[in-house]
């Protein structure tokens, strides 16, 4: 069911979002066949949609909400259990997904735009290439790159290669498309979902995408915060959040729903059944009196993360653990109770987000010992998510809210940046949610036992930080995850491909910092 719906989302949204028939919808065209596809133009969407759909769908959004605590698994289903138990995870349907479709088609409009003097289509599809090649990377680690895609010229079996080459190239690689002339250049606003064709905005985004690329290095010996700092100071950075909007879906349509709502409304229930608040994440919102509590979960009570066989009463309510009512997420209400309760801008669909810039400019500032500045951009930050909620009370920044600027040395900033990073992450950019942990290590990890002493454990809970599974507490030596295994995909049909890692706790290349 899994790459079904990914299958038929993204043929739905190419032939329905695109407002004319032209003959490239004749049923008797091979779609595999580039010589008969008359305009890169028609391919863009399809493969914006692909990126943006494999972010938060099964693997990633899942995978990455579990794994940065925002939910847990239920105690009366069992489909998630192995993600909150630290069992062998390989996303591969994501991995298949991405290279199959999206990635080919990118590679497809570059091929056919290489050479026009028109060079808006080349520079979407290159940007959205390197972004795609960074999560890919990021996610996995070493990875087939300078070989991969290359099936047209018979290299079935690409050699892997090492993430810190990876990187080097995609730096090199957005440079390069940073030196692009796109004055005589256009896109058609019908074919692109993301910017409508402003190519201002795209360069922004490219912009944006290295400053990505620099920042995610910070805690390895390539990193010179002197160089980002005069980067920044220098570029158009992201101003508009890279999205797919919520305009784009079809709550009635089968197939034209956003990923997340897909796989509840789609016939299998996932969250209804399977999906409920991790008490992490909601203790912190709680807690601190975050408006998007709201906006989020249904409910304000969260369960122990990967603790669903409890039978204790760990609360002191009368009412065992199993037996409680847990706070839900907003991805469980349907169509009706989601226009009550203005939720709909929630199902937007986001690649790079107005907030996530904000931050990564605010931690470079904090770096260099400029705290009035990255001030500016942290609450710059804050604000693009409230407003993405349809908040416009900022009182939680402001004189005693929790989430106001508190500066102090560069470790105490940076940690503020990355809590308010990872709320605001939460329903949006769950993957980037989880890779961002892993590189600035908040939030941090408690090393509380909870099975131990459930009702010591609840009434000393460690509000912020983040805690080890229960049920998984001993698969990783007490440590979180930090990749995937590789996909089977790769691993069983590549001559090249390594042995297989042992479990999810191997740590990709710049995930060096100290921490778990």
């Amino acid at each position: 069911m899994k790459n079904k719906l990914l299958i038929i989302f993204s043929v739905i949204i190419t032939l329905v979002v695109i407002p004319s028939c032209n003959d490239w919808l004749d049923v008797n065209h091979d779609p595999n066949a580039l010589e008969e596809i008359p305009d890169a133009k028609v391919l863009l969407p399809a493969a914006e949609v692909g990126v943006a759909n494999n972010l938060m769908g099964w693997d990633f959004g899942f995978g990455g909400g579990f794994w940065v605590e925002y939910w847990t698994q239920s105690y009366t289903a069992s489909q998630f259990k192995s993600l909150c138990e630290y069992l062998p995870q390989e996303f591969n349907t994501t991995y298949q997904s991405l290279m199959r479709e999206p990635m080919t088609d990118l590679e497809r409009i570059k091929k056919m735009s290489a050479d026009d003097e028109n060079r808006g289509y080349y520079f979407v599809a290159e940007a959205l290439s390197i972004f795609t090649w960074q999560i890919i990377t990021d996610v996995w680690g070493d990875m087939p790159y300078f070989e991969a895609l290359k099936g047209d010229e018979e290299v079935f079996h690409p050699v892997q290669d090492k993430g810190d080459a990876i990187y080097a190239d995609l730096l090199k690689r957005v440079d390069k498309l940073l030196a692009v002339d796109l004055s005589k250049s256009y896109i058609d606003a019908s074919y692109d979902l993301i910017y409508q064709g402003n190519l201002d905005q795209w360069y922004r985004f490219a912009n944006s995408l290295k400053l990505k690329l620099m920042i995610r290095l910070s805690e390895t010996p390539q990193y010179k915060n002197a160089d980002v700092l005069s980067f920044i100071n220098s570029a158009d950075l992201l101003i508009k959040s890279a999205k797919i909007p919520g305009s784009v879906w079809d709550e009635k349509v089968e197939g034209k729903r956003h990923p997340m709502r897909e796989f509840q409304l789609g016939g299998a229930n996932y969250f209804s059944t399977n999906v409920i608040a991790c008490k992490n994440f909601i203790d912190y919102l709680s807690t601190n009196d975050d408006p998007r509590l709201k906006k989020l979960f249904v409910g304000t009570k969260g369960a122990f993360f990967g603790d669903f066989d409890s039978k204790f009463d760990s609360d002191g309510n009368g009412t065992t653990d199993d037996k409680e009512t847990y706070a839900t997420s907003i991805f469980n209400l349907d169509e009706k109770k989601l226009e009550e309760n203005n939720l709909l801008e929630v199902l937007d669909l986001m690649l790079m987000s107005e907030w996530e810039v904000n931050f990564y400019i605010a931690e470079v500032y904090a770096r260099a010992s400029q705290a009035a500045q990255a001030k500016d951009y942290y609450e710059k930050g804050v604000i693009a998510s409230l407003k993405q909620h349809g908040i416009d009370d900022y009182s939680i920044i402001e004189a005693n809210g929790y989430a106001k600027w508190q500066g102090g040395n560069t470790e105490a900033m940076i940690k503020q940046i990355a809590m308010q990073k990872w709320v605001a992450n939460a329903n949006y950019q769950h993957i980037e949610s989880f890779l961002e942990r892993n590189r600035t290590k908040y939030p941090s990890v408690n090393e509380i036992d909870i099975a131990a002493n459930r009702v010591v454990a609840n009434a000393n809970f460690p509000i912020g930080d983040l805690t080890i599974s229960v049920k998984g507490r001993g698969l990783l030596q007490g440590n979180l995850p930090a990749s995937p295994l590789y996909p089977s995909s790769y691993i069983f049909r590549n001559n090249n491909a390594p042995n297989q890692k042992p479990n999810v706790g191997v740590k990709v290349w710049w995930d060096v910092k100290n921490g778990k």
